[in-house]
């Protein structure tokens, strides 16, 4: 089962192109700082902006340099059904542990829709599967009944919940009870500010934008998180809540692409239609990256 500081990795670029080097260097410094997961082609590596020979080339490099050492999960997202099944079956193909698949966003889908979406995904393909809610991003925020249901779903391990109740993993874990549904499902935060609030609710982990700029740190967070070494996880859930937040100053990965060239682990380069970030948002990333001990 997925748990742990999981990172959502970036996908670098040079020129253009993936900077396949850097996707294989990033995972090995993650790998060597204590992250349990990694997440490639998710929101935060810009998987909605490239091509499908791209997705495939970040996953295979990621995978290669992670050697089985800790679980690769491939973002699969699309508004389409057909889109999605393709790409779950390519991941599984390439050799993935799971797929991240995001609600069908700009469609709007009904409760319904929704569900035989991922029904026909769990149906085409026997990759784990970890259901992504975010409203921000698709504006559903699928309801508690809607996910258990989702979670009886046969290949349905997990949740990353994006969503603004941090209630979820505690009234999620009773219906799934009451729905005599009792399998093995893992419940991970998808907000770096409230992650700390996720796991004392029973969360799992967190799937993290902020740990690709401070692993160790969001590792050392859940160890003293499961240690009960509530002082240090106290002490480090302070620590980077000004980072976390600094990340979040414009549209994500500007802002983190901007942070992980300061740690000269990629260049500054993103995909149209985003763009770098503003001066002001770059002395606040310093400051704030300055206060966590991430630079001098």
């Amino acid at each position: 089962m997925f748990s742990g500081s999981i990172v959502a990795l970036i996908t670098p670029f040079f020129q253009g192109q993936v900077d396949e080097a850097a996707v294989r260097a990033l995972v090995e410094w993650q790998i060597q700082q204590g992250t349990h997961g990694i997440v490639v082609c998710g929101s935060t590596g810009e998987g909605g902006l490239l091509s499908v020979s791209e997705r495939h080339q970040v996953l295979s490099a990621a995978l290669d340099a992670a050697r089985n050492r800790i679980p690769v999960i491939m973002g699969c997202s699309s508004p389409s059904t057909t889109e999605v099944i393709q790409m779950v079956k390519d991941a599984k193909s390439l050799g993935a542990a799971a797929a991240l698949t995001i609600t069908p966003y700009y469609v709007k889908p009904m409760p319904e829709g929704i569900f035989q979406h991922f029904q026909e995904i769990t149906k085409a393909s026997s990759l784990p599967l970890i259901i992504y809610n975010h409203p921000g991003r698709t504006s559903i925020d699928l309801s508690i009944p809607l996910l258990a249901r989702l979670a009886a779903l046969p290949t349905v391990v997990g949740v990353k919940d994006s969503g603004t109740d941090l209630r979820c993993p505690l009234q999620l874990r009773q219906e799934m009870v009451r729905q005599e549904n009792l399998k093995p499902f893992c419940f991970l935060s998808g907000d770096d500010p409230t992650a700390a609030a996720y796991l004392a609710n029973g969360g799992d982990g967190w799937i993290s934008v902020t740990a690709n700029v401070a692993p160790k740190l969001c590792q050392e967070m859940i160890r003293a998180w499961r240690t009960k070494d509530l002082q240090t996880f106290s002490t480090i859930r302070d620590q980077l809540f000004p980072l976390h937040e600094a990340l979040l100053i414009e549209t994500n990965p500007s802002p983190l692409k901007f942070a992980v060239s300061l740690l000269d682990k990629c260049h500054n380069e993103l995909r149209l239609p985003l763009v770098p970030i503003a001066s002001s948002s770059e002395a606040e990333i310093r400051t704030a990256m300055v206060s966590t001990g991430l630079l001098i």
